[in-house]
């Protein structure tokens, strides 16, 4: 019975709020240890999967939040929320991407790894809630520097963004960032490698004693 309490203290909790209560939050409310306020959370999450409920428990970083399925938006937007929806262009989801794989990247950076102006992308971004400032870097003119925010985990779905899907093999510097001249090279040698294992398997013999087909001289192994 008191766990049955606990749930509807925590959901008038997170209804009032109407954003993300911190488990620290919840932990004062209910003068419960970290440990079983999770343990609580997930059965509360459980319960709206198993009732078919309209509403879900979305976990970002270190807290919760009361929110609509995701399913269920079609539903409610035409009645409820008249603004405009985030439209995000091609660039700006690359600049969005390479700050979320790079907290803390600045400006310059960010023009670095794309090779055009980030002015436009970064506003529109800020605009949208999806990235904030981060503080000013110890560089010469102490550039601020950028990192994604909570809203971007729950328009993407993510918890943290250790749940971002892995990028291929790189190397960072000193300074936690991505050496793209060693991803390229990287990617460079794995093709190579790949086309090496592909020739190799067209000059092995047939099951069925064919003789090989003949090479093409002129043709580079990445043509074959």
């Amino acid at each position: 019975m008191e766990i049955e309490k606990s749930k509807a203290i925590i959901e008038a909790i997170l209804f009032a709020a109407g954003r993300i209560v911190k488990t620290s939050e919840l932990i004062f409310a209910l003068e419960k240890n970290e440990e079983e306020i999770h343990t609580i959370m997930k059965s509360m999450q459980e319960d709206c999967k198993e009732n078919n409920r309209g509403i879900e428990i979305i976990q970002v970083e270190d807290g919760y939040q009361l929110a609509t399925k995701k399913d269920l938006y079609e539903y409610i937007y035409p009645i409820l929320d008249k603004r405009t929806k985030p439209n995000l262009s091609t660039a700006s989801l690359e600049t969005l991407s390479i700050i979320a794989y790079n907290p803390r990247i600045t400006r310059a950076e960010i023009e670095a790894i794309r090779g055009v102006s980030a002015d436009a992308c970064v506003y529109k971004l800020l605009e949208y809630g999806l990235i904030e400032e981060a503080g000013k870097i110890d560089l010469p003119g102490k550039p601020m520097s950028y990192k994604t925010t909570d809203e971007f985990l729950k328009m993407f779905g993510y918890q943290s963004l250790k749940d971002l899907p892995e990028l291929p093999r790189y190397k960072l510097d000193s300074n936690q960032q991505i050496v793209i001249d060693e991803l390229i090279e990287n990617e460079e040698n794995h093709n190579t490698e790949d086309n090496i294992v592909q020739k190799e398997e067209v000059n092995e013999p047939h099951s069925k004693q064919e003789a090989p087909m003949p090479e093409r001289e002129g043709v580079s192994d990445f043509q074959k």
